[in-house]
């Protein structure tokens, strides 16, 4: 029995330990305090909880004018305008990011995997991407939370 909880000990251990190194670092990096100072409320539910805004809740979903679509959190430049089309979907669909400002990682909170869409600079979660994008571009649809974003028109 004391070799069981042994071994049982040690991979709770291990798995610990190795949770915490696979953290990535971000160039902009802040505490849970300082986010809410900076951020609104359903902007800190969706960017630094990885929530989900309400369907058809952003004004940036009808948004077509021209410019370019940053973090709310740490403004970096995700996507261009011409990127952005209506998926139909009650949010923000981009067929592309701007490349390596846009992260991919694997999310399983709904009990299978997804591609998590994230901004690369602080680790904002911005949405998700699927392959039922328009097919004369990428395939992608960049499915984002317009809480996630501020528009900059050109």
């Amino acid at each position: 029995m004391k070799k069981i909880l042994f071994a049982f000990v040690l991979t709770i251990l291990f798995n610990y330990l190795g949770n915490a190194q696979d953290k990535k670092e971000y160039k902009v990096s802040k505490t849970n305090k300082e986010w809410k100072t900076l951020l609104t409320k359903k902007q800190y539910y969706v960017l630094r909880e990885a929530g989900t805004e309400r369907q058809n809740s952003s004004s940036l979903n009808k948004n077509y004018k021209k410019g370019l679509y940053v973090c709310a959190a740490c403004k970096t430049p995700l996507y261009k305008s011409e990127n952005k089309y209506d998926s139909g979907s009650g949010w923000p669909a981009f067929d592309k990011a701007i490349k390596k400002n846009v992260e991919l990682d694997v999310d399983y909170k709904i009990g299978y995997a997804r591609t998590e869409l994230k901004c690369n600079t602080c680790g904002g979660h911005l949405g998700h991407s699927f392959d039922d994008g328009p097919r004369d571009t990428t395939g992608k649809r960049h499915c984002i939370n317009g809480a996630a974003l501020e528009f900059i028109s050109k």
